[in-house]
């Protein structure tokens, strides 16, 4: 993920994927990272010229991202960046607590001592500088799912998950500054400590917990930026 955390004027082509994938996942990335806000106008023409690619990946990648919730077309209006759907992010997260409280049952039973170390890691570079810079904590947090998807033996469960929860992130990076890091660096301790312990039950009652946290968060928000979320919410 940290890769992707670059502004659009940053983009650069690869020969090693195709033109679509790559002009795709950066404007994705753009929207999920806030650097495209909710509500702004999206332009083919000048969009293309920003990337330097032709206009038809672009109006293919802003057709996908319709289909994801994440623009919206307007016909004779233009396209739209989405609002955020409070329903969406409280939807989202309710099926990613229920996957992820499966997944990492399944991480304390098959813990290795490999995974068990990678886990660790990752936990130590967040405490090391993930709380002088949100947006690296964001990525070592994504990291540290996905780590315990791998533990259970289920890497494609994070990749599903990761269409899942876009709007879910949209939220976490609108206030990634003003992010509760301590906290979440402890939550995460708790459910790395209860894995490389073998405890499920434990492991699944600490990560229901962490993935609570935006129930108690998401009021504040909202009432904070609500220029960003859908009026009918």
């Amino acid at each position: 993920m940290e890769a992707l955390l670059k502004p659009l004027t940053e983009f650069t082509l690869s020969p090693e994927a195709p033109v679509s994938t790559q002009v795709l996942s950066a404007l994705r990335s753009t929207i999920l990272f806030g650097e495209f806000k909710p509500g702004r106008r999206l332009s083919e023409q000048e969009t293309a010229k920003l990337m330097q690619v032709s206009r038809q990946p672009v109006r293919e990648a802003f057709i996908r991202l319709a289909a994801e919730g994440l623009v919206e077309i307007r016909p004779q209006r233009g396209t739209f960046v989405s609002k955020i759907s409070i329903r969406e992010v409280y939807d989202s997260r309710f099926v990613r607590e229920s996957v992820e409280a499966d997944l990492v049952r399944l991480a304390a039973r098959n813990i290795t001592p490999e995974m068990s170390e990678a886990l660790e890691e990752i936990l130590t570079q967040q405490r090391s500088d993930a709380a002088r810079d949100p947006l690296h904590f964001m990525g070592l947090d994504e990291a540290l799912h996905r780590t315990l998807a791998e533990a259970a033996g289920k890497p494609q469960i994070w990749t599903y998950l990761q269409k899942l929860k876009s709007q879910l992130d949209r939220v976490r990076f609108l206030v990634a500054v003003d992010l509760p890091i301590e906290e979440l660096i402890a939550q995460h301790e708790d459910i790395v400590r209860a894995v490389a312990q073998r405890n499920e039950e434990e492991a699944e009652r600490a990560m229901r917990l962490h993935l609570r946290q935006i129930l108690k968060d998401l009021p504040k928000i909202a009432e904070t930026y609500p220029d960003y979320f859908s009026p009918e919410d």
